[in-house]
């Protein structure tokens, strides 16, 4: 009968000696589960600690203190039972260009332990599932990237693992086969009923595909849930920002717009000002109102009529709805990439 959890973490923790002796912590005793059957992605900034957790739940890396599970199976105590149920997809194309499709998976099958007609029929399996069959006997090198992105996923499928782990399978190729590789995403969970566990830096990927997701930053989860969930933690608002120009925003105007429009909480005014070229003087080169609204959309209208019975020159409108990459914003103070 298989667990509910396919994934446990507990008091998972890595340190490292730093090059003055000191201890340097990159993750710092996280604890997580992930369901089976679920796609769970982890998306943090660069030295978030992403891939030191990552490296340690799949034994590539011991864990100076904790443990994780995969199917029942420590990773510590039992790391070949454990890596048995786990499917890896690295970043890195790891194939043997000078070969072709199907002598990439032949060699990696047998490495996974299959032989004979099992080998072939696994073979046959995966160049249908990654859609693969007509190219199958093509060299490496004549394949485009995404092409081999799904090559790269299909040995990772090889051993027909309950977990597959894909380390940012889309970075380097085009949006057509971008679709297609999301697209086999869902198919593994939907098809094969296979649990998932996801990192990428696209957060409109992790949107569109996860369960549940959760940020790390600075070696820690500092916030897990559904997309839904998440967004709650920052309230299920829009964010209607209107260039202005060179006009300045009174602070009754602002408060008009909270006062007048329903659904709007907040309403703020940014005067942006650089440097001129020819001298050390500020010099007002435009401003930007920032109003919070619950259905920014439909406040859109009422808000433009006030602005414009006031003689607000609006230059240009953008409205935002509450989304992933907010929600990173507000609890780590940065973007994704800084």
């Amino acid at each position: 009968m298989q667990t509910q959890i396919m994934v446990e973490v507990r008091d998972l923790t890595k340190t490292f000696k730093g090059k003055n002796g000191a201890d340097i912590q990159a993750v710092k005793g996280i604890s997580l589960d992930i369901r089976h059957g679920e796609i769970y992605s982890l998306l943090g900034p660069n030295g978030a600690g992403k891939t030191t957790t990552i490296s340690m739940i799949s034994g590539l890396l011991a864990p100076t203190r904790g443990d994780a599970r995969i199917g029942g199976h420590s990773i510590t105590k039992e790391p070949l039972q454990a890596k048995q149920l786990l499917g890896v997809v690295p970043q890195e194309i790891a194939l043997y260009p000078t070969l072709s499709a199907r002598q990439n998976l032949d060699f990696f099958g047998k490495m996974y332990g299959l032989s004979g007609s099992d080998l072939s029929r696994r073979v046959d399996e995966i160049v249908d599932f990654v859609d693969l069959r007509e190219r199958q006997h093509d060299r490496i090198e004549t394949f485009s990237g995404g092409m081999k992105r799904r090559v790269n996923i299909g040995v990772g499928l090889l051993n027909k693992p309950q977990l597959i782990y894909m380390d940012e399978p889309t970075v380097g190729i085009d949006p057509q086969n971008r679709r297609r590789v999301l697209d086999t995403v869902k198919r593994l969970q939907q098809e094969m009923g296979m649990t998932v566990l996801y990192t990428s830096h696209l957060m409109e990927e992790v949107q569109e595909i996860s369960d549940r997701i959760a940020i790390i930053d600075h070696g820690e989860i500092i916030a897990e849930g559904t997309l839904g969930e998440l967004i709650q933690q920052i309230g299920e608002e829009d964010r209607l920002t209107f260039k202005v120009g060179t006009q300045t925003v009174s602070e009754t105007l602002l408060a008009r717009f909270q006062r007048e429009v329903e659904g709007v909480t907040s309403a703020s005014y940014d005067r942006r000002e650089i440097a001129d070229e020819d001298s050390t003087a500020l010099a007002h080169v435009d401003g930007v109102v920032t109003i919070m609204a619950k259905r920014g959309r439909k406040a859109l209208p009422d808000l433009l009529r006030i602005a414009d019975d006031a003689g607000l020159d609006v230059l240009s409108v953008e409205v935002r709805e509450p989304d992933l990459e907010g929600v990173f914003l507000h609890l780590t103070g940065r973007a994704l990439r800084d």
